[in-house]
Formats: structure tokens, sequence, C-alpha cells
């Protein structure tokens, strides 16, 4: 664990960008911190704070420097990994018939700064979905093999943040190439270090920096701490994903149902939603033809579509859906639950719904009628 201060995160971007790293992080745009392309470290949201609630999401100034006392924006990482659109193959017309032409994917090297805890547990979900297994996803994984990730402890977590009722935060765990922990007070600026990969410890070489005092690590460990106890939302897990899957007929969805619009708002900004579409395309010559992989939503009609109608027709059974699959479908394809507790679907829901609320109201229903896990 070391320590270096604020001018040598400035130094860090620089450093990432001259050995060949597209740096994609947090900056101010269009009234939310949004993650984007940076050039320099001058980029980053300094002094920043946000207000999330339920449909609800608000900048004001933070009066103190720090770079990371946001919680997560409206997007995540995923737009870079797993990209809203991408080709799948592509053919050539031939005397013969046709011909796939080679796969010319220029992928280049990615630097995620400021990857909090959520976001790295959502890149760990990914990476077991879609870059292992036999339903290998090759432009995901020629993206993510070459990723570095430069993960931020989150210390203010937002109104709609529930990471500590996941298990994914509000301090990193997993992988990592740096991890850093910021320290903001009046008259102090720092950043405590630590390299979780060889590859994040050549980078840290070459950035100024000094041993991590014994007080200092303390400090760290008391704000993690204290991060945990101010979520702004819980979720009780214990025993949800059985509880769920015997929740067809709860009245909750119907009920919810009425305020639920099927935008879809929900599943763009969730960083583990992966479904998707796949569209075929020829041009008017009919010369070239290619399939594109496209991102999709299941609370479209369209999704479920099979030889003459939705399998779920009905918003009540496409939101009954999307929060069992999140909360227990998930659970037994992969071990693991498909939310890492982030809060952004709870935010940018333009109606307001809070799905743990509504995985409390099924919770409670259950227990009222007799059916238990």
């Amino acid at each position: 664990m070391v320590v270096f201060d604020r001018d040598a995160l400035d130094h860090l971007v620089t450093a990432l960008r001259d050995r060949g790293f597209d740096v994609v992080g947090p900056t101010v745009r269009d009234g939310a911190v949004v993650l984007a392309p940076l050039e320099s470290g001058a980029e980053l949201p300094c002094g920043i704070r946000d207000e999330q609630n339920a449909g609800r999401y608000r900048l004001r100034p933070g009066g103190d420097g720090a770079v990371f006392a946001h919680a997560v924006g409206p997007g995540s990482f995923k737009r870079w990994l797993y990209p809203p659109e991408a080709t799948l193959w592509a053919a050539r017309r031939t005397e013969d018939g046709f011909a796939l032409e080679p796969s010319e994917r220029r992928v280049r090297k990615l630097a995620l700064l400021g990857a909090r805890s959520c976001d790295v547990a959502a890149l760990a979900i990914h990476d077991r979905v879609l870059a292992s297994g036999p339903h290998l996803d090759a432009d995901y994984a020629a993206r993510r093999a070459g990723a570095f990730v430069v993960a931020v402890d989150c210390l203010t977590p937002g109104g709609t943040c529930f990471c500590a009722s996941t298990g994914t935060g509000p301090s990193v765990a997993g992988e990592f190439d740096l991890r850093l922990t910021e320290l903001c007070d009046p008259g102090r600026h720092l950043f405590l270090v630590e390299a979780g990969s060889d590859a994040g410890r050549e980078v840290l070489r070459g950035l100024p920096h000094r041993p991590a005092s014994d007080a200092e690590r303390a400090d760290a460990d008391e704000r993690r701490r204290a991060a945990a106890d101010r979520m702004g939302r819980a979720l009780d897990v214990d025993g949800l994903p059985a509880i769920l899957a015997r929740a067809d007929d709860d009245p909750r969805w119907e009920e919810t149902a009425e305020r639920c619009l099927a935008c879809g708002s929900c599943t763009l900004a969730c960083p583990t939603c992966f479904c998707h579409t796949v569209e075929d395309r020829t041009g008017l010559s009919g010369e070239r033809a290619e399939r594109v992989r496209l991102w999709d939503s299941c609370f479209t009609l369209e999704f479920s579509y099979i030889h003459g109608g939705s399998v779920r027709a009905s918003r009540a059974a496409r939101y009954r859906h999307w929060l069992t699959h999140k909360l227990s479908g998930w659970v037994e394809q992969f071990g693991t639950l498909g939310c890492v507790g982030c809060g952004r679907c709870i935010t940018w829901c333009p109606a307001g719904i809070d799905h743990t609320v509504e995985a409390r109201s099924v919770r409670e229903s259950h227990a009222t009628r007799g059916v238990h896990p």
C-alpha cells in the first residue's frame, strides 16, 4: 500500500495514454457524471457530488475538491466492453456463392478509470458469462483481455446504492490493476494505492509515491466501514431467489405494471444486462451482407416474440421476468445474483420504480400467504 497526491492522478492518466490505452473515466457532461474518453486528468469531476433517489438525479458542488465524491452515473463500462452494436460476421458474394470476410477486430486497449466496487463486480459477472464457458463472446473477450482497471473505493454512496446488501461493495474486491482510496480533507488530498497485478505495479513504479503510514491505512479502513453504513437502500437477499421463483402469481406484478412504462431504461443503465438481438443487413447491390449484434431489452414485446406472438405480452409479465431473472434466475444459471447493488435502475427509472421495494413487497406477501422458500 502506497500513497500518491492529487497531481499524481493526472500523471496516471498521462502514463496510461502513453502506454497506448484509451482512458475512459468519469467526467461532467449534460448535467451528469458520465463515463467518457479522457485526454487528461483535468477532465475528472473534481468537487462534484450528486443527489440520487428513485427517478431523480442532481449534481451539486462538493466544496472539498474530491475527485470521486460522486456515486455512479447513468452509464457503465459495459458500453466499451460490450458495445451497443458489434459486427458478428460479414460475407461477400462470389462466383460460387459467398465467402466470409476475415474478422478485422481493431480493438484498442482500454483503461477503465474510476471503476467502483459495483462496476468491478459487474465485470466479474460478464467475465463469467461472456468470456468463459462454451458460449464465448469473441468481441467481449478481445476487448476485455487488454483492459486495465483502475478501481476506486466508494466512500460516498448515493441515495439508491445498496451494494452492501449484495456483498459487492463499497470496498473494492475482485480483480483490478490499481485500487485507489481517496482521502480528501482540508489541507490534505491523498490517494492510497494498491497494485493488484504486474501491469499495475509497472505503471505505479513510474508515478511519484511513498509508503502509506499506519494512520493513513486506518483512516481508509474507517472510511470504508462508514460508507457501508450510509447506503441509501437495502435489499434482503436471504432466501430471495427461492421466494421469487415461486411468485409468478403475486399481485404485486400487476400493481407495478400500472407504473412501469416498459421503456427499458433500467436495462440500458444496468451494468450486467447483456440481452441482445441480431440484425442481418444487406447492401443495395447485394454484394455484401453482415450480421450485427445490437443491445435489446426484455421489456420489449419483440424480445420474446416466437412464431406469431410474444411469450410475455403484458408489462406485468415483462417486469416480473426482469426482476426474477436478476435476483433468482441468475443464481441458478451463473451462481451469483445478476444485481450488483449500484442502484442505477432505480435512479434512472422515469417512473421511480424501486426494485428493492418491489422485492420486499413480494417477500412480505408470500410470508403473509404462508409461502416460504
